[in-house]
């Protein structure tokens, strides 16, 4: 019998990878573990398809890349199990993720990579969309790249996640009082040092309030221009879910967007996170917390 042959089969030229011939339901062994590392620092996002995964299976497939986080700072995890976090438009009201954002950025080390396993999926709709935030800074003109390396950004749980609040009905006001029982922010530099690949990326996203120094209306439209260059199409991967589906992407180096496109049908992701490093910036700075212990979330490695 020949061996399993390993495939990446790029999904665009800037972000995202098909991977063939892995079987993430099994331990790896170290040759496919690194052709994964691999591929997810020169990719950013990975799909596996015909990946039936329960939740040990996923922890199982995360934990090969690190320690894992538990589910959330603030929002419960899946009964039972304290490292999975349900991404459910029952739970979190379907447009809960339709904004550009990076993974708990308002702690001061966020998670690494995010894995989610696909439950159910509904018939229209429901994609992921993933960008590759070191394409963007590589886009950025010199004059806005240096105005970048020098910006820090305060990022909090503290805000309107989805809606403004006259748009708060009984559902969400809870949902949102769960996301906020306990404050968090942090200071984190506008331009981020992968720490494996040494790239540097837009470290932005949904939960920046304001960058130091700054007003909130200063900050407001420097982060659309910023922002604007994140989100370009050339920069972005639409993930399409289908059942028993795996999709990993690098935390430190994407956002993503969950469009509220799928009518209120039933939709169901499985999360789980790798922890991460405090980030640094092209000066070697350390990002720092300003309030809020998330020691109970991730240990800052």
């Amino acid at each position: 019998m020949s061996a399993t042959i390993r495939d990446i089969r790029k999904i665009t030229g800037r972000i995202g990878a098909e991977v063939v011939g892995v079987d993430i339901t099994a331990s790896l062994d170290e040759q496919a573990l690194t052709f994964v590392r691999e591929a997810l620092d020169e990719h950013q996002a990975l799909v596996f398809r015909g990946a039936p995964l329960d939740g040990e299976g996923q922890q199982r497939f995360a934990a090969q890349l690190g320690e894992l986080t538990t589910a959330h700072p603030t929002v419960a995890s899946v009964e039972g199990a304290p490292r999975v976090l349900p991404v459910a438009s029952e739970t979190f009201g379907g447009s809960a993720a339709n904004h550009w954002h990076t993974d708990v950025t308002f702690v001061q080390a966020p998670p690494a990579y995010t894995t989610l396993s696909s439950k159910v999926v509904p018939p229209h709709g429901g994609e992921t969309l993933i960008a590759n935030t070191a394409a963007a800074y590589r886009d950025l003109p010199e004059p806005l790249r240096r105005l970048a390396d020098g910006l820090w950004a305060v990022h909090t749980n503290d805000y309107d996640y989805a809606t403004p609040p006259e748009e708060h009905d009984d559902a969400v006001k809870e949902r949102r009082a769960e996301f906020t029982s306990q404050t968090f922010e942090t200071e984190h530099p506008v331009v981020r040092v992968h720490p494996r690949t040494g790239e540097r990326g837009l470290y932005l996203g949904g939960f920046v309030s304001r960058f130091v120094g700054l007003s909130k209306t200063e900050s407001r439209d420097i982060l659309r221009l910023l922002q604007s260059y994140v989100t370009r199409p050339e920069n972005v991967v639409r993930v399409v879910w289908e059942p028993d589906q795996l999709v990993i992407f690098d935390n430190q180096i994407t956002q993503h967007y969950a469009p509220d496109n799928y009518d209120g049908l039933p939709r169901r992701l499985e999360r789980v996170t790798v922890a991460g490093e405090v980030p640094v910036g092209i000066d070697g700075e350390r990002s720092r917390s300003i309030t809020g212990d998330a020691s109970h979330y991730a240990p800052a490695v």
